[in-house]
């Protein structure tokens, strides 16, 4: 069967943000939840973890929590900022796995602030050929820790999908100002498995 895990990213500022009860969680902000809704009409089992303390990002913990969910190779998998720089350490660390289609969505790899440990890895440059696609989704106006990290993942796996956007920023609703995100449900839903 498939299914798909989304994840959200490091809020930002951060604490603040975290802490703040007028803000959503990090799963149900942006178009997190737009997105699990489209997957889950298509009877695709679609889970959009909250990972504790994402304000300070902890690799283990988050390994944790994304390791509830069945990885299968029909499992579609999606990362915003933080969440898709999990997801290149956690399949670099796991070369017998195989999986579905894989969107990084203005992937991070904690280079315009301090994320301790949680990059500190070995990036598998095969890594594409173990899933159904790799696709980098990146804006032209997003700030130079993730043009750098994307090029970062551009140079070292072969075989990845680019896709550029013009003024979608990081991906968030303040720069969207829509929850619904259609390119990457479509995305998705053309490898449907």
């Amino acid at each position: 069967m498939t299914n798909a895990i989304i994840l959200h990213g490091k809020p930002d500022p951060g604490q603040e943000e975290y802490y703040n009860p007028n803000f959503p969680s990090a799963s149900n902000s942006h178009w997190l939840p737009w997105l699990q809704k489209q997957l889950l009409i298509h009877d695709i089992d679609a889970q959009t973890p909250e990972i504790p303390q994402a304000w300070k990002p902890q690799y283990k913990i988050w390994q944790k929590e994304f390791e509830r969910y069945d990885i299968t190779p029909q499992t579609m998998l999606v990362g915003h900022s933080c969440g898709a720089g999990f997801l290149m350490r956690w399949l670099s660390e796991h070369p017998d796995v195989q999986v579905g289609p894989v969107v990084l969505v203005a992937p991070s790899l904690g280079i315009s602030w301090d994320a301790g440990d949680f990059f500190t890895f070995t990036m598998d440059p095969g890594l594409a050929r173990r899933t159904q696609k790799l696709v980098i989704f990146n804006s032209d106006d997003d700030h130079e820790g993730i043009q750098q990290s994307t090029k970062i993942i551009r140079d070292n796996i072969a075989g990845i999908k680019y896709r550029e956007f013009h003024g979608y920023g990081h991906f968030c609703f303040s720069n969207m100002k829509t929850q619904e995100f259609p390119e990457l449900r479509d995305e998705l839903l053309a490898s449907a498995i």
